[in-house]
């Protein structure tokens, strides 16, 4: 999270990982049936993060106007890839070997409220909730520019597509 103000921009790094263990007994060949629906999704999708974790997040696949549409896929692979700085992954495995790459951009919905991790990225929460660490005052869909932003805020900017979140404290 990054502080409006005057300063050379950098952008945001998220780190979620998540890294799926599938167990498949007596299959000899891995389908994509055997894929999480979340592996399943295609470029445009959104994905919901239920439940964060380095090693074995729990996500779905939800509607991309849902307020827990939290991640939009960028791109889908069978192999591990760099997503870039802006982005978060997914990745499920199986018997060692990648599946499943997803790299995914935030979706932040503005007057929604998240869990920001910094190992495993956003999931939603309710605004009035424990869980609720950042709430989103302002999303500017074409631009992706620090100063859109209150001073007092955070914010979070994506080169692609162009987007800035205004962050703030849930519970001020």
């Amino acid at each position: 999270m990054k502080f409006a103000g005057p300063r050379p921009v950098k952008g945001l790094v998220l780190a979620l990982m998540a890294v799926a263990a599938l167990t498949v007994t007596g299959c000899s060949m891995f389908s994509d049936a055997a894929k999480s629906d979340t592996a399943r999704a295609k470029v445009g999708d959104c994905i919901n993060v239920l439940e964060g974790s380095p090693a074995d997040s729990k996500t779905e696949p939800v509607d991309c106007s849902s307020a827990k549409a939290v991640y939009t896929v960028k791109s889908t692979s069978d192999k591990k890839q760099d997503c870039g700085t802006e982005f978060s992954s997914y990745e499920e495995t199986f018997n060692g070997g990648t599946t499943a790459f997803l790299c995914l951009a935030p979706n932040l919905k503005q007057g929604s409220c998240y869990h920001e991790d910094k190992t495993t990225g956003y999931s939603y929460a309710e605004c009035d909730s424990a869980e609720a660490t950042v709430k989103v005052v302002k999303r500017v869909d074409g631009q992706n520019d620090e100063f859109l932003c209150d001073a007092n805020s955070t914010f979070l900017t994506l080169s692609e597509p162009k987007t800035t979140f205004c962050l703030a404290n849930p519970k001020s």
